[in-house]
């Protein structure tokens, strides 16, 4: 793109689930819930947010799309030109669910198209993971579906997508409250056992499996954790009862992130276990929101943008 290029851009980000119960820090799932930006350049910066937790979006330079943008582009040696962004949000904050790296993501995107980059979806993702610290959330935005990240001896993300089996669905539960990442992240013990390494070695590769063929007598095993769902139990009521919930269809219920939100596995045409999970909250004095979003197979796309500005 040249300097006095006055296109304008659709950027679609998806929300995203991590850790998938036993995959700590590798696994991660897309959601068709999504984080969409309208930009095009501008002689000065301007930010409009609509759409859900829009109150706790900036409309200034401290956006987090925006200093990811300005980070890529002093990573690059490069002057990033001001922009005019619109953001409808439909992610939401706070509940583990991806948001931060949804606008990392974008951010990175956006840096992408305004300097001429031509960044491919792994270069993407490798700037987006070096940012974020880890891989798992912006892999799956990047990628969509079901994806496996890792961070090499060099420091590049290395990632490996998934088909989301068709006869599975995943849904989310999202409670009345908010659980701050660093929160979540401090509840966890600096070392972990033999035993509990192992524990979740097994499950994550008996659930990577059980993903890659359809395979349902995997489930609930495979759902197991001993490494991070433990120790945030007490930071989400109700959810040592969640992941003990039964139910004919239902895989199985992890953690979604740092949380609170519970991602539900579950066969095709059994939306209603769902109502299970919320039910556990309200018996623990909190109100839930359960989402269908389907799954996001194909990560972020962007477009030129034809529609009028206002």
């Amino acid at each position: 793109m040249s300097s006095a290029d006055n296109s304008a851009w659709l950027l679609r980000v998806p929300a995203s689930s991590a850790n998938l119960g036993p995959g700590f820090d590798a696994l991660g799932l897309g959601l068709g819930i999504w984080l969409t930006c309208r930009f095009r350049r501008a002689p000065e910066l301007r930010v409009r947010v609509h759409g859900r937790d829009a109150a706790l979006i900036p409309e200034s330079e401290a956006n987090l799309i925006w200093q990811t943008a300005l980070r890529v582009g002093a990573d690059c040696a490069s002057r990033l030109p001001f922009i005019e962004l619109e953001i409808d949000n439909q992610i939401p904050l706070g509940k583990g669910l991806g948001s931060s790296a949804a606008a990392l993501t974008a951010g990175v995107v956006i840096a992408d198209r305004l300097l001429g980059l031509n960044w491919k979806k792994p270069r993407v993702l490798n700037e987006a993971a070096h940012i974020e610290g880890h891989p798992d959330n912006v892999a799956a935005c990047v990628l969509g579906s079901v994806v496996a990240s890792a961070i090499d001896a060099g420091g590049a993300a290395r990632a490996v997508r998934l088909e989301m089996p068709e006869r599975f669905e995943a849904a989310v539960v999202t409670p009345d409250f908010m659980l701050p990442t660093v929160e979540a992240r401090a509840a966890l013990p600096e070392a972990y056992s033999k035993r509990d390494a192992v524990f979740n070695v097994q499950r994550a590769a008996l659930l990577m499996a059980a993903l890659a063929s359809g395979n349902t007598s995997a489930f609930p095993t495979a759902l197991e954790d001993a490494m991070h769902q433990p120790f945030r139990a007490r930071l989400v009521p109700g959810l040592d009862e969640i992941l003990r919930l039964r139910a004919p269809g239902l895989l199985g219920c992890t953690l979604s992130g740092a949380g609170p939100s519970v991602l539900v596995f579950h066969e095709i045409g059994h939306r209603e276990v769902c109502e299970l999970v919320r039910q556990i909250f309200a018996m623990h004095g909190h109100e839930s929101e359960a989402f269908h979003p389907g799954v996001a197979r194909d990560g972020y796309s962007i477009e030129e943008d034809h529609q009028p500005w206002t």
